[in-house]
């Protein structure tokens, strides 16, 4: 039996070698020997073992294999040489290819290179350096600068697009501070061409900084690179339209639970996941509609689902589709970017974002799981049913912050620019850079500057969100422009009567008048410090610096000519506390359209309706006035200094710009009138008619630099408690104000 079983094995062990010759992976030494000098000899075998160089066609669709596109695919390995070569300096960060140097002396500058003779350029990139240059970042002096920007267009680097620039390597190279892109920034839209769209801008961008629309995760630099949004030459410079969120429907539910319109690709990149939108299309909720009916040869191209895709397509309107979705799906095109997001974030619609590999708009600033659904191209079909799970308290606050987003940092190109810019300079300016919450809640990091102060209870916007409270005590800031010249004038009479006040932490005096300050011996003595400044310039934007002697978070802001008893005061300032972002106090007026001459009017009517609340007798917080004066352009500040008018206007469009709405109005005596003091000099100018022509000037500048008309119409006036009740005057605490 044992021999049995030996001869078993040598017998399976010698037909095993036998194969193995046969096959030929076995070579005895005289076999290997023979065979080398055949190959010197110059024999060649008649049939050699057949070779396959030629690499596997990656898998594609059934519709795109008899298309011409189909050889065109390119390896894995070469994909990856092509995104080396994108960006040579693809390890660069701030660190190493910043030279912090420069922005030093001068703070963070920005330098636009002089447009070259006979270079054209884009409406979408002159409103970029538009607005470049309109902001306070701008400089003309290279000599300052911190930050260099080009005049060459580079939006649009698709060799196929009319508007590409040709010779831009030998033109960027040759500019006299390229540095090898070092402190410059270059912004992108479109890169690469049919067929693989590839991000390379056609030229080297050395160190430079991107601020690149579509920009995948693979080629972006971290902290150094900014990704904006793919935006389209109809969007607005400045200003912008609100987001359509007009009211919070609870629950938040639309007709439609998810949508998308748009153009199917039968070829290239960017097909698949636009192909596959028909297997969730339900045509009740879910309704993903695509059309193959673009470009010239589509009908060349088209397969068995494009007429009746294309006749399903022509029966909805696509806007009618957006503002009535609760979800918007936002899947990549030929590019990953897509002009759905921006579309859907403006419709309040939440993004089902379907992109893979897409760093998304302003990631490094904005959380955008509080504000889109993130999924993934290869789970498509799980997309409804993830929606579907969606809480809808979670569905409202995915909404809200839709709308937050669109217009703090969308819905204009200056937004986008701007917030670009102010990225990088809180890169610069690590000490003095953005929270997280300043970027993602109310009003927003262009609003919230943080060189103003670093805690977060010290801006007016976060009270609520810390759980404090305003410091319970105000400043009063009296604005004198007349020489003192009489124990009676009302300027002293008002500095008495604020400082009986409870609330009253101090008192300032600015003193804009052309006579020397009166001796201190003039001043009425009171129970608080007052503080007599001389005015900067003696200028009327000078009453609103951040002076360093105002310590509390509330500005008394008045005129030297108002009339206010000690009980308006008080009741003023605890209003102001339960609204410690707006302005509050006395004095309301107003705006309108003027549809004969298509213009905004100012009126100064009594009437319910107001929008403004005049400086003269207002409180608000001291952080706008450091807006005031390092937010605002000097253009505006210049043209209220020359006029001597409208820095209350001025204001009041500040304010509600960064709210979003409008200021209070609380109880007055009626006989309260700026005019109503015949010895001040106030009173000339309010007669003046040139005076009253110059704030609607003013009015149509402002709103002219704010792209929009901020101010916010209103009908609320808060009284005290018991205010005119036939009840006993003892029972109401600001009892002195109904007897004035």
């Amino acid at each position: 039996m044992q021999a049995k079983k030996r001869y078993l094995i040598l017998l399976s062990a010698g037909a095993c070698l036998a194969l193995l010759f046969y096959l030929g992976g076995v070579e005895l030494p005289a076999a290997r020997r023979s065979r080398q000098d055949r190959s010197r000899s110059g024999y060649r075998p008649e049939q050699p073992w057949p070779h396959y160089s030629d690499p596997l066609h990656a898998f594609l669709p059934w519709d795109q294999t008899d298309t011409e596109d189909y050889n065109l695919h390119i390896s894995p390995t070469q994909k990856r040489d092509v995104n080396r070569s994108v960006y040579r300096a693809k390890r660069c960060r701030m660190d190493s290819c910043f030279d912090f140097s420069l922005c030093q002396k001068n703070g963070f500058k920005v330098y636009i290179y002089p447009q070259q003779k006979g270079e054209k350029i884009s409406e979408s990139y002159q409103n970029i350096l538009s607005t470049i240059e309109g902001s306070r970042f701008y400089t003309s002096d290279p000599g300052q600068a911190c930050l260099f920007v080009l005049s060459l267009d580079t939006l649009d680097r698709d060799q196929l697009s009319p508007q590409y620039v040709h010779n831009l390597k030998t033109k960027v190279q040759s500019l006299p501070l390229w540095n090898d892109g070092r402190n410059h920034l270059i912004f992108n839209l479109y890169s690469g061409t049919w067929p693989d769209y590839t991000e390379d801008l056609g030229f080297d961008i050395g160190q430079a900084m991107l601020a690149k629309a579509s920009i995948g995760s693979e080629n972006f630099r971290p902290n150094f690179d900014v990704s904006i949004p793919l935006f389209s030459k109809e969007h607005p410079r400045t200003g912008g339209e609100r987001g359509f969120l007009k009211y919070n429907s609870i629950p938040p539910f639309r007709k439609y639970m998810l949508v998308f319109k748009g153009k199917r690709y039968l070829t290239g990149i960017g097909s698949d996941t636009r192909n596959a939108l028909y297997h969730v299309h339900n045509g009740e909720d879910v309704v993903l509609l695509t059309t193959c009916k673009h470009g010239k040869d589509w009908q060349k191209h088209k397969d068995a689902r494009c007429d009746k895709d294309n006749a399903e397509y022509d029966k909805y309107d696509y806007k009618e589709m957006l503002h009535n979705s609760t979800f918007c799906l936002v899947p990549r095109g030929r590019r990953l970017g897509s002009f759905r997001f921006l579309e859907a974030l403006q419709a309040a619609c939440v993004p089902v974002m379907l992109s893979n590999g897409w760093e998304l708009p302003f990631s490094e600033i904005i959380d955008w799981n509080t504000a889109a659904v993130i999924g993934d191209e290869r789970l498509l079909l799980q997309i409804p049913t993830t929606v579907r799970s969606i809480h809808q308290d979670k569905i409202l606050s995915l909404r809200q912050q839709t709308q937050f987003l669109w217009e703090a940092y969308f819905s204009s190109v200056e937004k986008i620019v701007l917030t670009t810019l102010e990225i990088i300079q809180d890169r610069v300016l690590e000490h003095g850079s953005r929270s997280s919450l300043m970027w993602n809640s109310h009003p927003g990091g262009l609003f919230a500057l943080p060189q103003y102060s670093g805690y977060l209870g010290d801006f007016p916007f976060y009270y609520a969100t810390l759980g404090i409270k305003p410091y319970p005590k105000f400043t009063a800031v009296i604005h004198a422009v007349s020489p003192l010249v009489s124990q009676s004038q009302p300027i002293l009479k008002l500095l008495v009567a604020v400082a009986k006040s409870q609330y009253c932490a101090q008192i300032i005096v600015l003193w804009n008048c052309d006579k020397p300050l009166p001796a201190k011996h003039r001043w009425p003595a009171t129970s608080v410090p007052v503080i007599v400044i001389e005015g900067e310039n003696k200028v009327m934007s000078s009453r609103f610096l951040p002076y360093k002697s105002i310590v509390t978070d509330a500005v008394l802001s008045l005129d030297e000519d108002t009339v206010l008893s000690t009980t308006e005061v008080d009741f003023a300032f605890t209003v102001w506390q339960s609204f410690p972002e707006r302005i509050v106090g006395y004095p309301a007026r107003s705006h309108f359209w003027d549809s004969n001459k298509e213009r905004w009017g100012y009126t100064s009517k009594w009437t319910n309706d107001y929008s403004m609340v005049l400086t003269g007798a207002a409180m608000f917080h001291r952080y706008y006035h450091f807006l005031y004066t390092h937010y605002l352009p000097s253009s505006l500040k210049n043209m209220v200094d020359q006029l001597a008018n409208c820095e209350d206007i001025l204001m009041n469009f500040l304010v509600s710009a960064v709210t979003k709405l409008p200021p209070i109005k609380i109880t007055q005596k009626k006989q309260y009138k700026e005019t109503m003091m015949g010895q001040s000099s106030r009173a000339s100018r309010w007669a003046d008619p040139d005076h009253f022509a110059q704030r609607q000037t003013c009015m149509n500048k402002f709103a002219s630099w704010f792209g929009a008309m901020p101010l916010i119409h209103s009908q609320m006036r808060l009284d005290p408690v018991l205010f005119k009740d036939q009840v006993s005057i003892l029972r109401k605490k600001y009892r002195d104000i109904e007897r004035l």
